[in-house]
């Protein structure tokens, strides 16, 4: 038994059947909608993404709480009090203040566990990309790594975990800062979609444009072409704000293009806490690359 556990948020976005696998701990954060609070749990048991994405689509306004020192001292006390040493990865510190919070326990917590080891990590990754480097990190534990060889492995890897996205509805970048008043309008006249990818900083930029949702994809799988690293990848992932249909397309001509086998690729439904920003008929692809996007 390792004597180590990896703690996260539930950013990551993962099937709930593959977090438990890796014996994962998963810190709920919270969404609110139609003025009631759900936990982003991966097993959707207080609110599904077909429901989530159904209120979004009849335009409701979604607004999400990061989770505070307090919730993490909870997750984490029963771990220490175990005599276990702890790895916290948590969702971009560029987009979430929830690393910070981790940082905020970490500090209180080791006053009271000065025997144990609790390492904090910001992955300066969101939503499946997250899930990417910590599907590796627990697959290292699982293998026997120690808590110092995973946290090396997750601080070298994850600039090389690349983002890729587009999203449909321009009013959630807008409402997020990310996207002048403007240009939301001249975009939705023009059927213009943004390409979107995650920083060196963790933070979400729009690196490109394409007119119309079926040119966006095929953008987005050329730029995963062209920057995939045959030689490290083993995993691929897709996540989609309820466009399986898309997910699906993007899924078999990265098939196609890449020649890879289709086991390699997991697709989930972005959940709830990423989809109140990023919005219905998001698409995402998330894979190691050569490099993540320079502008």
């Amino acid at each position: 038994m390792s004597d180590f556990i990896i703690v996260t948020d539930s950013c990551i976005d993962l099937p709930d059947k593959l977090a438990k696998d890796l014996e994962l701990v998963v810190l709920p954060l919270k969404v609110t909608i139609r003025g009631k609070e759900y936990q982003n749990l991966l097993d959707e048991s207080e609110i599904s993404s077909k429901t989530f994405y159904g209120m979004l689509r009849e335009k409701e306004v979604a607004i999400t709480a990061q989770a505070n020192p307090n919730d993490f001292m909870r997750v984490l006390t029963p771990v220490l009090e175990k005599g276990l040493d702890i790895l916290s990865i948590s969702f971009s510190s560029a987009l979430s203040g929830t690393y910070n919070s981790s940082l905020i326990a970490a500090r209180e917590l080791q006053d009271d566990f000065p025997e144990r080891k609790i390492v904090t990590i910001d992955s300066l990754c969101a939503s499946m990309g997250q899930g990417l480097l910590l599907t590796y990190a627990g697959r290292l534990r699982k293998a026997g790594k120690s808590i110092d060889e995973v946290a090396k492995f997750v601080e070298d890897t994850k600039l090389n975990v690349s983002h890729l996205f587009t999203v449909s509805d321009l009013g959630h970048l807008r409402r997020g800062g990310r996207l002048s008043a403007s240009s939301m309008i001249l975009g939705n006249l023009l059927n213009i979609k943004p390409l979107l990818h995650v920083s060196t900083e963790g933070q979400l930029k729009v690196y490109g444009k394409s007119r119309g949702r079926f040119k966006s994809l095929n953008e987005l799988i050329q730029r995963m072409v062209d920057t995939y690293d045959k030689d490290s990848n083993q995993i691929i992932y897709i996540s989609h704000g309820d466009c399986i249909d898309d997910a699906i397309y993007v899924k078999e001509n990265i098939v196609q293009k890449l020649g890879v086998s289709e086991d390699i690729i997991t697709i989930n439904p972005i959940g709830p806490v990423i989809g109140a920003h990023s919005g219905v008929d998001t698409l995402a692809i998330f894979y190691l690359g050569n490099e993540r996007f320079k502008e």
